[in-house]
């Protein structure tokens, strides 16, 4: 597979993700023409490096069918606005997911805006009745979006509390150099310590961060981290998540005047049954040149430092 260049986004992206907090309390009030313009405008610039169409639409309360409820089972106070994700189901569909609409989401906290991820606790039939969707489109997410209320909901603190929002696994236990068996120091990561540390704090279901980075060499292995006994609905989750904490990953380094690039990659080292590999991030120096063919069937790179 090929994987796609990305743009960087255009805003401080340490800040926005340092910033972002799960927000289930709203104003009940909509988004002002204003700035749902300048989100859904921003959307359309966005893409991922799996080059898989991800399609994000705005949706209003107060509008579709008569009687119709956008219901999220009183976990959401306030939300008069959603935006719906839908993809086709195909392989790192999820991960486009994942990476592509975090994007949007980072973007939406440079606005001031609040947002959450929902998953689960949102009723997928009265959704779809006032949306865009094909029989075949995966539908795995929604997000209410609007201006924080000042006073969380009781819902709200307690959802904070007994999920541990606030809390992420320790650096030791995500990241890892040369294999499983040597858990990777902040020195060891060089470069690349602020990028992982801001994937350390990417959000997903659950706080369950099923995520797991080795190091080797010159590469950053990715895996998602869940048994295999769980369903395919929860592993398609557990993928999603990984592409939220790809988009951090990668938008810091950029934002960092990092460069590398997306690649498959054999692991040789050993791996338990539970890690699951799924993209490798390679290094690339500043005088590292890629050449693309006339064909575009191959990269070479040349090392200046060879010469």
């Amino acid at each position: 597979m090929e994987f796609k260049d990305v743009n960087q986004l255009p805003i401080d992206v340490e800040e926005a993700i340092k910033k972002r907090v799960s927000t289930r309390s709203f104003e009940e009030k909509a988004l002002t023409d204003e700035d749902k313009n300048n989100l859904m405008d921003f959307n359309r610039t966005l893409t991922n490096p799996f080059g898989i169409d991800v399609h994000v639409q705005h949706i209003r309360k107060n509008t579709g069918e008569k009687n119709i409820q956008l219901g999220t089972y009183g976990t959401i106070k306030g939300a008069r606005d959603f935006l719906a994700i839908t993809v086709k189901d195909e392989p790192f569909a999820m991960e486009a997911v994942g990476y592509q609409f975090e994007n949007l989401i980072l973007y939406a906290t440079h606005m001031n805006l609040g947002t959450v991820w929902l998953a689960a606790t949102f009723s997928r039939k009265d959704f779809e009745k006032v949306m865009d969707i094909s029989s075949d489109d995966l539908f795995p997410c929604i997000c209410p979006i609007g201006y924080p209320s000042e006073k969380r909901s009781i819902i709200e603190k307690f959802t904070r509390a007994s999920l541990g929002s606030k809390n992420r696994k320790p650096w030791e236990t995500l990241f890892y150099l040369e294999g499983f068996n040597n858990p990777m120091s902040k020195n060891d990561a060089g470069d690349y310590e602020l990028a992982l540390e801001m994937l350390r704090l990417a959000p997903s279901a659950t706080n369950a961060q099923p995520w797991a980075v080795v190091k080797e060499g010159n590469k950053f292995h990715f895996f998602c981290n869940y048994k295999n006994s769980i369903n395919d609905d929860m592993k398609k989750i557990k993928h999603l998540d990984l592409g939220i904490s790809l988009s951090h990953f990668h938008q810091t380094a950029m934002s960092n005047g990092l460069r590398g690039r997306f690649e498959m990659q054999e692991i040789h080292f050993q791996v338990s049954e539970h890690m699951h590999y799924v993209i490798s991030y390679i290094m690339e120096k500043e005088n590292d040149i890629i050449f693309v063919d006339s064909e575009d069937s191959a990269l070479k790179k040349l090392n200046m430092n060879s010469k």
